[in-house]
């Protein structure tokens, strides 16, 4: 069985995001940038899956600049066997990236295609819903466990009761939740391993895709800044400010 992977290349967790001076978007400029967290729990559950003798084959998939080579690199090291870059510097709105995903399903016929349930950067959660749609493919969202048995794929997912468990048929699209597993560190030799590995360019015209944006952002703004705590003197006043300034009773 084949596994098909989508990375992302988005500003690292850890970086705290600036809004642009003119409201456009988020300022990337100079920012550390990394592999989307749900993504990297994607690639793990692939690596594991292959350790496991279930796939034969992983494929990370990342659409964006040139830059997100570096993200698919870091899949490799992380233990994929090839990687497939959709360069483009276009804006890349989610039904874009489904509809180029669709494409590269298509192409490579994966058994699986596993990939983070949202991104830190844009948090649209769209993405795999979509191509499930567009290429008629089973799904299973926020997935906490999976276990495949031939052509057959149980995944455990979280609801607001409890938990569910989903049985699919190969081939299906999967979204990974935090609690799936816990992606490994990536080792120096697998770095230098990594380089060494297959890497094919496409462009959004070689798969036949049209990825204009299809939405406009009007204006980027920061949260409002979080006021200072008041002590109350009694239980009137508080139901009063609750009511009154708060507006939430």
């Amino acid at each position: 069985m084949k596994a098909l992977i989508a990375v992302k290349r988005v500003v690292d967790f850890n970086v705290k995001v600036r809004v642009k001076s003119d409201q456009t978007g988020v300022d990337i400029a100079n920012v550390k940038m990394s592999m989307n967290p749900f993504d990297e729990i994607a690639v793990e559950e692939a690596v594991r899956l292959k350790e496991a003798g279930v796939v034969d084959e992983i494929v990370a998939v990342s659409c964006g600049v040139a830059k997100c080579q570096e993200t698919l690199r870091t899949a490799l090291a992380l233990g994929a066997d090839r990687g497939i870059l959709v360069e483009t510097d276009e804006e890349l709105q989610p039904l874009a990236v489904a509809k180029l995903l669709k494409a590269l399903v298509e192409k490579e016929q994966p058994g699986l295609v596993i990939m983070g349930k949202q991104a830190i950067d844009d948090d649209a959660n769209q993405v795999g819903q979509m191509l499930a749609a567009l290429a008629d493919l089973p799904q299973a969202t926020f997935a906490s466990k999976v276990e495949v048995a031939g052509d057959k794929v149980k995944v455990t997912r979280e609801v607001d009761g409890g938990l569910e468990t989903l049985e699919l048929a190969t081939p299906a699209v999967i979204t990974t939740d935090l609690r799936l597993n816990e992606p490994r560190y990536v080792t120096l030799p697998n770095i230098m391993k990594a380089k060494k590995k297959q890497m094919d360019t496409f462009t959004p015209a070689d798969l036949g895709v049209d990825v204009a944006p299809r939405l406009k952002t009007l204006k980027v703004a920061e949260p409002p800044k979080r006021g200072a705590g008041v002590k109350v003197p009694d239980v009137a006043t508080l139901l009063d400010k609750l009511r009154n300034e708060a507006k939430v009773l």
